[in-house]
């Protein structure tokens, strides 16, 4: 899948999620913890029809406060998948410190946290086709809802989590661009 499909529907907006999950982010072992929460069916998959920031911000906050109220058990972290909204990475990226702040404001900071998958993530200090971008592109902008806790669990878990950045970047160079292409879960370069 070379482009976003916004013609798709929520199914297949999940279904190309969950692929580019599995084939690229427990496949590659990008997220050492993905597999756990992926076999135990505790990742949520909410597709948001938003199409300004604004409507975006509600839903995400919506969003924290069901995943903080419900027992990790049942949810143990939700992929906000927003495919009308922040389609140009820049605009995105700024997004973020919204949804910091919104975290705040609700109180959920230390509890929960927002990490970042976009159709054209970029590092800062990267050329826009640095393979090491890929770590971090998903079919479809993605606010990735964490809990604090989880994330603590499996660091004790995992002794080497501060290594996972450099091991993805390496990984992700062996790869190469034919490599990610042919897996077929996201933007191509």
């Amino acid at each position: 899948m070379s482009t976003p499909n916004l013609n798709a529907d929520d199914d297949q907006i999940i279904a190309a999620t969950q692929q580019w999950l599995e084939k690229a982010v427990i496949g590659l072992n990008l997220c050492p913890f993905a597999k756990a929460v992926h076999v135990k069916k505790q990742v949520r998959y909410v597709v948001s029809s938003a199409t300004t920031p604004e409507v975006l911000l509600e839903t995400l906050m919506n969003e924290l406060q069901l995943l903080s109220d419900t027992d990790p058990e049942a949810i143990d972290t939700t992929l906000l998948i927003h495919p009308f909204v922040l389609g140009d990475f820049l605009d995105y990226n700024e997004f973020l410190d919204v949804a910091d702040a919104a975290l705040e404001d609700m109180q959920l900071d230390g509890e929960l946290q927002v990490a970042s998958f976009h159709p054209q993530y970029q590092f800062a200090d990267t050329d826009i086709n640095d393979i090491g971008n890929f770590t971090n592109r998903a079919p479809y902008p993605i606010l990735h809802l964490l809990r604090e806790d989880s994330i603590e669990r499996a660091v004790e878990a995992f002794p080497e989590a501060s290594e996972i950045f450099d091991k993805n970047i390496e990984t992700m160079e062996k790869l190469g661009h034919e490599g990610w292409d042919a897996l077929d879960v996201g933007p191509a370069k």
